[in-house]
């Protein structure tokens, strides 16, 4: 994160674990649009979602950062650890402004989460300063919300519609299914050494 001047994706998430269908999303958008680079922002909470399951932010980031160990474009990013809880992203932008004044950020969203984007803190801030990626999700292919056609957001419907999702990641893992091929090797290998997600001896599957 040290070059000046990079176009730079901002892709935030709980990663809870962190799969395939991230690690897709990330390289995408990192080779395939203007982007020079993609972060994946681990947020330690979303505001929007609840805390059942979700491991620690240092194992979550040990199993990201495995996960990018080997790209060139797609970086890890724990910078949501040193900023204040709640995780709003408009204070992360701030911040990120501040760090790094000759980068140019853009947010990678999900279509669902575009839709509820009025939700979030200081949304209009970040409508007003900020390019908005986007791409489509399961049961979010439309575009007739009104925000598909803000000047700020633009629709990347080439981009693969993942149907994976951590959930099922975690629940795969809790009855015992084998799932590396669905996470990157290195943070499979860590989440099965350190048996996160698995059911605990004498609790129902």
């Amino acid at each position: 994160m040290t070059a000046s001047g990079r176009s730079v994706g901002l892709f935030f998430g709980s990663f809870n674990p962190v799969h395939n269908g991230h690690m897709m999303l990330a390289n995408y958008f990192a080779c395939f649009t203007r982007l020079e680079e993609v972060w994946m922002v681990l947020s330690p909470q979303n505001p929007l979602k609840k805390k059942e399951q979700l491991l620690p932010f240092h194992q979550r980031l040990h199993m990201l950062q495995a996960a990018c160990e080997d790209e060139n474009f797609i970086r890890p990013s724990d910078v949501e650890s040193r900023l204040s809880l709640p995780s709003y992203t408009t204070h992360t932008l701030v911040h990120l402004a501040e760090k790094f004044p000759s980068h140019t950020f853009s947010l990678i969203m999900g279509s669902d989460n575009l839709t509820t984007l009025p939700q979030w803190k200081n949304y209009e801030f970040i409508l007003a300063n900020y390019r908005i990626m986007v791409y489509p999700r399961p049961g979010f292919t439309h575009t007739d919300h009104p925000l598909f056609s803000h000047p700020q957001v633009e629709y990347f419907t080439e981009a693969p519609l993942i149907e994976i999702s951590a959930s099922f990641i975690r629940n795969a893992v809790k009855q015992g299914k084998n799932i590396r091929y669905f996470m990157p090797h290195k943070a499979f290998e860590y989440m099965d050494r350190m048996n996160f997600y698995k059911s605990r001896p004498g609790t129902p599957k």
